[in-house]
């Protein structure tokens, strides 16, 4: 894969900004605004310069209303808003604000990630893309049916994708107690035996625990297609995790370390570890490094997934879907692997279906 090249991401300057002055109304409704206009300027498809009109008049932008229009118009015409960072230093609340934008360092807006991707024209030359290994069904914190979710599937085109529903160590996401599993695997099972031109892989993901534990169903005689594991606690604190992380890695079963840094976009950083150490076991054990797709996470991004790649390791490309409409968001990870320079056969998401069954099996 040839990497892509780091530009100016004018529509994500804009959503920080828009999120900066959301986090600082006093009025339900104001807050409320800024956030939608936030999220509109995040997911539209074409830099907000491209859209703007010789005669400096824009189209108009659902989501967006004039104070939201005046920030964008300060950032095309000087790259900030002064505006905003007088209401900022106005509100009180300027060392909490400076302290989140820092924790949107690195998110991709849609627009860069079709940029991206335009550029490469393909989804993985030569390579193609050819399954989704991590989405979520109404089994444990999904909205739609492993039928509806694999129907989608098919229709972008998989040969093949994981159901990756959450294990009983995550109950507050609806994790699943081993006879659960077992009738889930049951469904998945007769839909395969239906026939389709997408394969539906019986997974699971599993939670890694404080510890570095992670439930794999040992005592339960399960067996999975794929199972992937992930931190979903502690990813607040500053102690480093690095053990925590590499244990997990260890675990016998463990296929792939999902979103390993547990970030969100203006919320948390995620966990900190050595992760020059954490890719170094990932490496040595051959377990993929995820980068999860979901625009709130992009976990790995590509700087930390151009470490990894250079520690040796194998990828997967995910989109962490919940629903069929977030099948989109495995573009999100696409784009980082291309901004980090990896290659095709590195990703175990091109790999044909016997090669990666194999590869599983090795694990």
């Amino acid at each position: 894969m040839t990497s892509a090249v780091v530009t100016d991401d004018v529509n994500a300057r804009v959503w920080g900004l828009l999120q900066d002055l959301a986090s600082i109304q006093t009025s339900k409704q104001k807050r409320f605004g800024y956030k939608r206009a936030a999220s509109a300027v995040f997911w539209l498809d074409t830099p907000l310069d491209a859209l703007q009109q010789s005669d400096g008049s824009f189209p108009r932008i659902r989501g967006l209303g004039p104070a939201s229009m005046r920030v964008v118009r300060d950032v095309l015409e000087s790259g900030v808003s002064r505006a905003v960072d007088r209401a900022v230093d106005d509100s009180g609340r300027a060392v909490d604000v400076r302290r989140r934008r820092g924790l949107r360092e690195g998110f991709l807006s849609r627009a860069q990630v079709v940029r991206i991707l335009r550029e490469t024209r393909r989804p993985l030359a030569p390579a193609p893309y050819r399954g989704d290994l991590q989405m979520h069904t109404s089994w444990s914190d999904g909205s739609a049916s492993i039928e509806e979710m694999v129907s989608a599937a098919a229709a972008r085109g998989y040969e093949y994708c994981a159901i990756t529903d959450h294990a009983r160590g995550l109950a507050i996401a609806g994790g699943m107690p081993a006879d659960r599993v077992r009738a889930q695997q049951r469904e998945i099972a007769g839909l395969n035996r239906r026939g389709g031109s997408c394969r539906a892989l019986a997974a699971v993901e599993a939670n890694i625990a404080a510890d570095g534990s992670v439930d794999v169903y040992a005592d339960e005689g399960l067996r999975f297609d794929l199972l992937i594991a992930a931190p979903h606690s502690k990813l607040r604190t500053p102690d480093d995790q690095t053990a925590r992380l590499v244990t997990a890695i260890r675990t016998p079963g463990v296929h792939v370390l999902a979103h390993p840094r547990g970030r969100m976009a203006g919320s948390r950083a995620g966990l900190v570890a050595d992760w020059e150490a954490v890719f170094a076991a990932a490496a040595d054990r051959n377990v993929a490094v995820e980068l999860d797709g979901d625009p709130a996470r992009q976990d790995l991004d590509h700087t930390l997934a151009a470490c990894a790649l250079h520690a040796g390791c194998v990828f997967a490309l995910d989109s962490d879907a919940h629903g069929p409409a977030q099948l989109i968001y495995s573009e999100t990870a696409l784009a980082h692997a291309r901004l980090a320079g990896i290659p095709s056969e590195r990703v175990i998401n091109t790999w044909p279906l016997d090669r990666l069954l194999s590869w599983v099996r090795e694990r």
